[in-house]
């Protein structure tokens, strides 16, 4: 093997290692873009509806606490700071809010830790929202049900940024500097296996095609090709060749030599018998 193929050879390994890793890369890259919503706190509580437009009708209080106006994805907690935002779902269903008003007031101290608006609650529930009586209607008599709930950005105010607690613990009235550390997810945590078996992999890949060491030559890194050298069979052809031109040679010497002694003994034979 020549030392241009062997360096030839070294870069094609050195590219297909370089590819493994990329696609790797890639892959780990590709298995972790899942969006950008980040989940701060996750839990599960009761939720009722209301519909305060400052009205007066079906048990309003008033106009909403943050000072924005009844509107759907509208929550109240009885601890949340106002303006934080998330998410409920129920059975399935996901429905979005923001914390804009305060409650439930009595009921959060059984355990029904979350108001959503009237028109959300009709969505989830399968019935209408009624703008005259502000209940919902044809979802079977359902005026509570038990929801999931995921909080991905805290409001900047007053209240607490953990678990919901009960209005009369008035935790709406605390700031909290200490919030709630986001949960680890089942899904983050099987990204994180599915990382690390890729990580694995990839390393596995790269070693089985690394390239052995290399001695380079200090002043020519490619070498000349070395000159072939001839043939067992070819030499001993050439040895016998030359044998026989020598052969050849002094027979053809030794017929000269003959017939010039032929001619000079007949010169002396005629010059004897002229005497």
């Amino acid at each position: 093997m020549s030392a241009r193929f062997s360096m030839r050879s070294i870069a094609a390994i050195v590219a297909a290692a370089g590819t493994l890793a990329l696609g790797s890369g890639a892959a780990a890259h590709a298995d972790t873009d899942k969006g950008t919503e980040k989940v701060l706190l996750q839990g599960e509580t009761t939720a009722s509806y209301f519909w305060d437009d400052g009205s007066g009708r079906a048990g309003d209080t008033g106009l909403p606490a943050s000072g924005k106006p009844m509107q759907k994805g509208m929550a109240a907690s009885p601890s949340w700071p106002l303006l934080t935002e998330g998410y409920v779902i129920y059975k399935g269903k996901k429905a979005p809010f923001f914390v804009g008003d305060r409650g439930p007031g009595v009921p959060s101290s059984k355990g029904i830790m979350l108001d959503l608006d009237g028109k959300t609650f009709a969505d989830l529930t399968g019935g209408t929202f009624n703008p005259r009586t502000l209940m919902v209607d044809g979802n079977g008599g359902k005026g509570h049900i038990e929801v999931e709930y995921v909080i991905t950005k805290w409001g900047d105010g007053l209240g607490l940024k953990n678990h919901p607690v009960a209005f009369s613990e008035r935790a709406w009235n605390r700031m909290d500097h200490n919030p709630a550390a986001p949960p680890v997810l089942a899904e983050d945590k099987a990204d994180k296996r599915d990382e690390k078996k890729e990580v694995a992999s990839g390393g596995d890949k790269a070693d089985a095609v690394k390239p052995s060491p290399v001695k380079a030559d200090p002043v020519n890194l490619v070498k000349a090709p070395a000159e072939p050298e001839p043939a067992a069979g070819g030499a001993e052809a050439a040895a016998a060749t030359e044998r026989s031109n020598v052969a050849g040679a002094a027979v053809a010497g030794g017929v000269i030599l003959i017939g010039g002694g032929l001619v000079l003994g007949r010169e002396r034979i005629r010059k004897l018998v002229r005497r």
